[in-house]
């Protein structure tokens, strides 16, 4: 099994109740070089870049949103300022085209479970991914 698969069995058993790196990183414990950050989401470069551009971006509150498919009617707000969020990033950066991806469960190898969509770009993305 490879090691990305590994750590996302790994991880849904522990951190679906538990804290995260995101959560740290939500509440200024662990510092970011933040690319955009408001007052509901800030964004980062991943530490495990994909490609030449790889973002982060995560509600500054976790509210429950383990992972796309907990999303309650309660989350439509943020779930939308997310992608307004994208939105902007990709003008401000002049990123151009662009693949928005959200990994969610351990078969789609989430190995973080605090949403975050993750925005690639800079490079040719191939079909079908993964």
């Amino acid at each position: 099994m490879a090691d990305e698969e590994e750590r996302a069995l790994e991880a849904a058993g522990k951190d679906e109740n538990g804290d995260s790196i995101f959560g740290k990183i939500a509440r200024g414990e662990v510092p970011v070089d933040a690319v955009f950050e408001d007052d509901k989401v800030i964004a980062f470069n991943d530490i495990y870049p994909q490609a030449p551009v790889h973002i982060i971006v995560i509600p500054k509150r976790r509210d429950g949103l383990t992972r796309l498919s907990k999303a309650e009617e309660k989350h439509k707000e943020i779930l939308g300022h997310l992608m307004w969020a994208v939105a902007e990033i990709v003008r401000k950066n002049n990123l151009g085209d662009f693949r928005l991806v959200v990994n969610n469960g351990p078969e789609a190898c989430q190995s973080i479970y605090y949403l975050h969509l993750h925005i690639l770009a800079k490079r040719q993305m191939k079909w079908p991914p993964g």
